[in-house]
C-alpha cells in the first residue's frame, strides 16, 4: 500500500507545479484536500467499522478527532511550505528535500523508542544516495524555495510519527478523512486571509486538483495511514521516498522524457534501500524463530 501511495504521489508534484500557472497556492491546496476528504466520506460510512483487535474502541469520537487534527494540522503546513517552496525550485530539488524525512524519522524513532536495526540505517543512507543521483542536477545552495521544501521535510517527520501513533489506535478511513477536512478548513481560512480565491481559476486548474483531490489525498494518503498500522515508522519513510522514483519513470514512459544512466542508477539504489530496509529485516527474523 505504500509502494501504491508512493506511485501515486510520484505523479502528483507535476501537477502541483503546473496548477500554480492557474491558481494560487492556498486555494489549490483547500480545495483538494476538501475534494480528497469529501471522496473519503462513503468508504467511512460503509467500511469505517470497529476494529476489534485495536487497543481503543473506533467510537471515542473525541480521540479519533484529536488524532486526525493532529496529523491534519502537520500535514498542513508541509503542504502549504512544499507547496510555496515549488514555485521558487525546480521539481527536483523539492522531491529530493522532501524526501529527507527518511532521515528524520529514524532519528525521532530514537527518542519514541522505536529504534530501527542496522539494516534500516543501511537502507536510508542507500536511499538518500539514490535521491540524490536520481533528483539533483543542480548545485546544493539552498534558495528561498529549498529552504521552505526542507523545513517542509522536518514537519512531514512529524506528521509520519503521528501516523504512525494514531493509526495504531484508531480506524484509517476515519483518520485519513479528519485529517483531509483539518487541512482542507486550515488552509481556506488562510486563502481567505491572503489569496483572492477565483472558481474561474479553480475551474483552469480542474485536471490537476482532480488528480492531487482524489489520488494523492483519497488515495495516497488514506494507503499511508493503513499501512504505517503494521510497519516501523522509518521502514515506512523508506518506502514513501520511492514517490521520487516514480516521478522519473513516469515522465520517461508516458512523456518520453529520457533517463540518463546517473538517474536509472539512482532508481536501482533506491530499491536496494528497500530491499536492505525490509528483506534483510524479515530473513533476521526466521533465523531468529529457527
Amino acid at each position: 500500500m505504500l509502494t501504491a501511495a508512493a506511485l501515486v504521489w510520484g505523479a502528483a508534484m507535476s501537477f502541483q507545479s503546473d496548477a500554480m500557472n492557474d491558481v494560487e497556492p492556498l486555494t489549490f491546496q483547500a480545495t483538494r484536500f476538501l475534494l480528497g476528504g469529501t471522496v473519503l466520506l462513503p468508504l467511512v460510512f460503509f467500511l469505517g467499522k470497529e476494529d476489534p483487535g485495536r487497543q481503543r474502541s473506533d467510537y471515542d469520537p473525541k480521540g479519533v478527532f484529536v488524532g486526525g487534527a493532529v496529523c491534519g494540522l502537520f500535514l498542513m503546513i508541509a503542504c502549504t511550505l512544499q507547496q510555496f517552496g515549488i514555485i521558487y525550485t525546480t521539481v527536483g530539488k523539492a522531491g529530493f528535500l522532501t524526501s529527507l524525512y527518511i532521515i528524520v524519522v529514524p532519528i525521532m524513532g530514537i527518542f519514541l523508542k522505536k529504534r530501527a536495526g542496522l539494516n534500516v540505517w543501511i537502507g536510508v543512507v542507500l536511499a538518500l544516495i539514490g535521491m540524490y543521483l536520481l533528483c539533483m542536477k543542480e548545485s546544493l545552495v539552498l534558495s528561498r524555495g529549498d529552504t521552505l521544501v526542507f523545513i517542509c521535510a522536518l514537519v512531514f517527520s512529524f506528521q509520519i510519527m503521528a501516523i504512525d501513533k494514531y493509526a495504531a489506535i484508531y480506524n484509517g478511513l476515519k483518520l485519513s478523512c479528519i485529517q483531509f477536512y483539518v487541512c482542507g478548513i486550515l488552509s481556506a481560512v488562510l486563502m481567505l486571509i491572503f489569496e483572492e480565491p477565483s472558481i474561474g481559476a479553480i475551474l483552469k486548474a480542474w485536471v490537476p486538483v482532480l488528480y492531487t483531490g482524489v489520488f494523492s489525498c483519497g488515495i495516497g494518503y488514506t494507503f499511508q495511514t493503513i499501512a504505517q498500522k503494521d510497519l516501523n515508522p522509518a521502514v515506512a519513510s523508506i518506502i514513501m521516498s520511492l514517490e521520487s522514483v516514480f516521478a522519473a519513470l513516469f515522465g520517461w514512459i508516458i512523456l518520453g522524457q529520457k533517463m540518463s544512466l546517473r538517474e536509472i542508477m539512482g532508481c536501482v539504489v533506491m530499491f536496494a534501500a528497500i530491499m536492505v530496509a525490509q528483506v534483510f529485516d524479515v530473513i533476521g527474523k526466521k533465523t531468529d524463530s529457527e
